[in-house]
């Protein structure tokens, strides 16, 4: 990119202005000065507030960032956010599934892993070049695509899969403060802990969340080579699984079932993806933004992941049964730190509290997702919804915390069928629709929060139906074996649920969105 803003971008000024409706002149107040916008909004609660953004929270939320408020942060940011956020605890247990859940052996765990993670951190790493391009955050920018509506429904999808996220990092940081005196540390008091943690960098705003990823991947990164080191010293048996692998079209199913899982770990990060960079300057080239945001995911997601599949080969039996039947990644890892002692249990604690760079994103990025569910919503502040969103998921840890691995397992196979549509029907409307020179030449960002300016949305929503019936033909999941997952695969199929939504909403959308432009020309 060599012109100061995308070709297939069309700026608003960015300055306060009306004409349009009332609401446009609310957005454009709350864009130009959202401190100040929302503090009058508020009304006799508004010194409060004043004060509170004083002291460094953040005031904006949805509101596009104008072009004139930019940062001038590197891009490189990108990369060190993101590699903080999967160099963490929370990520050992996916690599864990493959062996326990799908009874791979290592080799075919790691190719998986590998292969599955760079076609997850590609998807999402396309995402992320959209945040400088519009200054808009990711819920945002789907109206585009599927209309005010249609984000709606996926800020609801969004909600529910940062939440679900959440819930398994607090469980699994909670099984690990409680795993280093067992007995003395309640798991609930544990999960606590975690939660509180993670909300206290979120409540605060963008600018802390980006200071804290900055830095928390040093830590965990020679935590993890730790691990490497002392797991090869209590013996790794990498033939270990391979008597207990599948064969044939049974272990086809068990590759394509564990690589939904590590795809949905990737792009589940793909709808808060431009969340974090829209405050770069438009001139920022999308090829930085994409690989940066790519290198960031995969290779740690791969580094850690291939951790979790390590560990588990080791038959040392105090290992085993720390792991126990019901797959304690906490306990696995309190006994791999174990002939450290005391400074082994310190550790353990720094490795607890990784999870916090983990759930930070989750946290911040479900409170902008209640404020994308509509006008009233993004009325109030953004902090309150991300207390909300602190409270819910610490409830529901607590309540599941005697079940992480089916909460693992199950909630990140179903997290990837509905973000591989979501990737697929963004891409096709930015490359296909608001490409320079196509049908609609680009995005008037003006419009952002203003329906009647906005696709109706019918395209969107009826391509994402398609994608949801493509992933419940294509699933394999405990309670349900769709039609073509079944035959993929032999009694328990094979997940082929997020390669089928995505392949129903690529086919769909584009003929249906050419109908809508003509009928409404938008």
């Amino acid at each position: 990119m060599t012109s100061t803003h995308d070709d297939s971008v069309s700026f608003p000024e960015d300055k306060e202005k009306g004409g349009i409706n009332d609401g446009v002149q609310v957005v454009n107040d709350v864009e130009a000065d959202p401190d100040r916008a929302i503090i009058q909004r508020f009304g006799v609660f508004g010194p409060y507030l004043s004060q509170l953004f004083a002291s460094g929270v953040e005031a904006r939320g949805v509101e596009r960032v104008p072009e004139n408020q930019r940062e001038t942060k590197n891009a490189w940011n990108n990369l060190l956010m993101w590699w903080s956020v999967n160099t963490v605890l929370t990520t050992i247990p996916v690599g864990v599934l493959g062996q326990f859940v799908f009874t791979l052996s290592f080799g075919n765990a790691v190719a998986t892993i590998i292969c599955f993670g760079a076609l997850g951190a590609a998807a999402t790493a396309f995402i992320a070049t959209l945040g400088p391009i519009t200054g808009l955050r990711t819920m945002v920018i789907t109206r585009f695509s599927s209309g005010y509506f249609g984000g709606t429904i996926y800020s609801v999808l969004n909600i529910l899969t940062q939440l679900g996220f959440s819930v398994t990092a607090v469980i699994l940081g909670g099984q690990t403060l409680a795993n280093i005196n067992p007995g003395t540390l309640p798991l609930v008091v544990g999960i606590i802990i975690i939660g509180v943690c993670c909300l206290i960098p979120c409540f605060i705003g963008y600018n802390m969340v980006h200071v804290y990823e900055r830095y928390a991947w040093m830590a965990t990164f020679v935590i993890m080579l730790m691990l490497y080191g002392l797991g090869g010293k209590a013996g790794y048996d990498i033939p270990a699984q391979k008597a207990n692998e599948d064969t044939g079209k049974a272990l086809t199913a068990d590759i394509l079932s564990f690589g939904g899982i590590v795809f949905g770990s990737v792009t589940g990060w793909s709808p808060v993806a431009a969340d974090y960079n829209c405050r770069l300057p438009s001139s920022t080239p999308p090829r930085r933004v994409f690989l940066l945001t790519f290198f960031g995911l995969w290779i740690p997601i791969c580094f850690v992941e291939i951790l979790g599949a390590l560990l588990v080969t080791i038959t040392d039996p105090a290992y085993v049964a720390a792991f126990g039947s019901d797959g304690s990644t906490g306990g696995l890892v309190a006994q791999v730190l174990s002939p450290w002692g005391g400074f082994g249990k310190f550790i353990l604690v720094l490795l607890a509290l990784s999870v916090i760079a983990n759930n930070i994103p989750n946290t911040y990025s479900a409170g902008l997702s209640m404020q994308a569910l509509g006008r009233p919503f993004a009325l109030v502040p953004r902090f309150f919804w991300t207390f909300l969103a602190f409270v819910i998921y610490t409830v529901a840890g607590v309540a599941g915390r005697e079940h992480f691995a089916a909460i693992l397992s199950n909630f990140l196979s179903i997290l990837s069928y509905w973000t591989a549509f979501f990737i697929v029907i963004v891409a096709e409307e930015h490359f296909i629709f608001r490409r320079k020179g196509g049908v609609l030449g680009g995005y008037n960002l003006d419009h952002y929060d203003t329906p009647s300016k906005l696709p109706l949305g019918v395209a969107g929503i009826l391509a994402g139906c398609f994608g949801v019936a493509g992933a419940v033909v294509g699933m394999a999941e405990v309670w349900y074996i769709g039609p073509i997952g079944k035959m993929a695969g032999t009694a328990y199929g094979a997940d082929l649920g997020f390669e089928l939504a995505a392949a129903f909403a690529a086919v769909t959308y584009p003929p249906l969105r050419a109908l809508e432009i003509r009928l409404t020309g938008r």
